[in-house]
């Protein structure tokens, strides 16, 4: 029994706990990863601004993941749908990277392959980019040298600080001087090994275990100040936000008439028009792109007679007029808020356009982003003299914001936004459906998008109880182009009654509605449909997102206490 006492805690002795430096190694990858980032950061400050690794795939990402993930992501993020993405993004790489370093530490050199293989990747999404330069993917070469280099070192430091510990437990296992029985008089007790083996080990142990730590730390601290300084020196120089504040805009030589009423005073409803921070963002663009409009330039292109370039001063100088007009996303569910309604500053395309003349046989403009994105847009829809499509460079009284397409956007009334609000605008091209697409009709959306007319209940809200007695029920309903002639509201499935509208800026803005309530205490549910000016009625069945807008008349529940 003795004798198995004896081995069983020899084994325990020399045991080397192994999870331990997975963990190590873990971080190490960690470590090294953000040391990739933050010098790939630099050399993009430095070399090539479009050649940062994480903006580039998280913009591959936007353009290869399934449709239903990109409305998932609209419908349950909204404007935070970036957010997520780049969350997830980091997520990923953090993951990543703890596998590579754990499979450095235990199969070498796989955790090396992993961070080279990720490189790749990731440079084959950058020079990929619409508009990549040529040293796009420099940044991440280099980025991805310094990650295989640093992860090596850290590794090999680990690993030498496990072998040590090894070494030490074993040296541990062998009985020392005071494991001998003590000698009987007389005779010589047994002299311990008095070689440097013993004491050396720990002192190895300590001396790997600091080197690896020490090294872990520094790493760690210099990424986190470089790959921060260089995206706070990246955004310091690239802001153009004092260039947009002085932007000095002509006067209108015509201004939006708000008539008396168009706007209701009741607590709860929507706004005539939605300010430009609540106003709604839903683009590809996973930055957002920094122009300066003294460099800024629109060509027309494809199927004209000439084609044309305008700087920003050249279509300001046309003569700037106000409009007044709802946008909606054709993500926008029923009784969404992905639609609101702004005064907007701008030149009719139909201008432009003529100066340019579009050739017979055209029937569609191809409008192009900066950022690569493009949107197909009837030909008939931007030349239609009782349309306003316009280039806008203001919204609601200032220049437009970055987040909706300074210095130059798109607006063409009765479209989804996807067939007709490109941001950060660069290049229209005429051009015919047949011979191109844009961004999404390949994936799967309708190539061209009329806004369906739709109504919405701003309050009472589903989530919030209203008090018995005399209410209001109210909200908004659009019908661009056309305009609302009349919105009819049920409660508990009764009889359609007529809604008080207010009276409409325009045929292309929304109006408010409301209907005076006397509410019971219980549950109650309110329905609302619309008609517009040409007697259709608003469509009852409800109908997905994809191809070309949701439908269907909202009915929402009602708690009254």
């Amino acid at each position: 029994m003795g004798a198995v006492h004896s081995d069983d805690t020899k084994k325990t002795r020399t045991r080397v706990p192994r999870k331990r430096f997975w963990i190590y190694a873990a971080i190490a990858g960690v470590v090294s990863a953000g040391a990739l980032l933050a010098i790939a950061e630099v050399i993009a400050l430095l070399v090539a601004r479009d050649g940062s690794p994480v903006l580039a795939v998280g913009s591959f990402v936007i353009d290869i993941v399934p449709r239903w993930m990109k409305e998932f992501a609209i419908e349950t993020f909204g404007s935070n749908d970036k957010i997520f993405l780049l969350g997830s993004i980091g997520l990923a790489v953090v993951v990543a990277a703890a596998l590579a370093g754990v499979l450095q530490l235990a199969k070498r050199p796989l955790g090396l392959v992993l961070f080279g293989l990720a490189g790749v990747l990731a440079i084959a999404a950058i020079v990929t980019r619409t508009g990549a330069t040529a040293f796009a993917s420099v940044p991440t070469v280099v980025g991805t040298v310094v990650g295989i280099v640093l992860l090596h070192l850290l590794v090999r430091r680990l690993a030498r600080w496990r072998d040590d510990v090894r070494a030490a437990a074993a040296v541990s296992s062998v009985p020392d001087a005071r494991d001998y029985a003590r000698p009987s008089a007389g005779a010589q007790a047994p002299v311990a090994d008095s070689s440097s083996s013993s004491s050396d080990a720990p002192r190895a142990v300590g001396l790997d275990r600091r080197r690896f730590l020490v090294g872990t730390l520094v790493v760690a601290a210099a990424s986190a100040v470089v790959g921060t300084g260089a995206r706070l020196v990246s955004a310091a120089t690239s802001s153009l936000a004092g260039i947009r504040d002085s932007l000095k805009l002509p006067a209108a030589t015509s201004t939006v008439d708000v008539p008396a009423g168009a706007e209701l005073d009741i607590e709860g409803i929507t706004p005539l028009y939605t300010s430009n921070a609540d106003f709604y963002r839903v683009d590809t663009a996973l930055t957002v792109p920094q122009i300066d409009p003294s460099t800024w330039s629109l060509k027309i292109t494809g199927m004209v007679d000439k084609e044309v370039t305008l700087s920003f001063q050249d279509l300001v100088n046309m003569g700037l007029d106000e409009y007044s007009i709802t946008m909606t996303c054709v993500s926008n569910e029923v009784g969404g808020g992905l639609v609101g309604s702004a005064k907007w500053l701008g030149v009719p395309m139909r201008d432009v356009l003529a100066m340019a003349g579009p050739q017979s046989g055209a029937d569609m403009v191809l409008s192009k982003s900066i950022d690569g994105y493009t949107a197909s847009t009837p030909l008939s829809a931007v030349t239609d003299e009782n349309r306003d499509a316009i280039f806008a460079v203001a919204m609601n009284g200032e220049p437009l914001p970055f987040e909706h397409g300074f210095p130059v956007r798109m607006l063409v009334p009765g479209l989804y936004g996807y067939v007709s609000a490109t941001k950060w605008l660069t290049e229209i091209k005429v051009t015919t459906f047949a011979a191109d697409q844009a961004y999404w009709t390949p994936r799967g959306y309708d190539a061209e998008a009329p806004i369906k007319m739709s109504s919405r209940i701003d309050t009472p809200r589903v989530d919030k109880q209203i008090s018995a007695g005399a209410t209001k029920i109210a909200g908004v309903a659009w019908a661009q182009t056309i305009g609302i002639e009349r919105v009819e509201v049920s409660i508990d499935n009764a009889d359609w009654q007529p809604a008080t509208l207010s009276t409409a800026v325009n045929a292309d803005t929304w109006v408010q509605w409301y209907v005076d309530w006397n509410a019971t205490t219980g549950t109650h549910y309110v329905a609302v449909r619309a008609v517009d000016k040409a007697g259709n009625l608003q469509i009852e069945e409800r109908a997905p997102i994809v191809p070309n807008g949701t439908a269907g008349w909202q009915r929402t529940l009602v708690t009254v206490v």
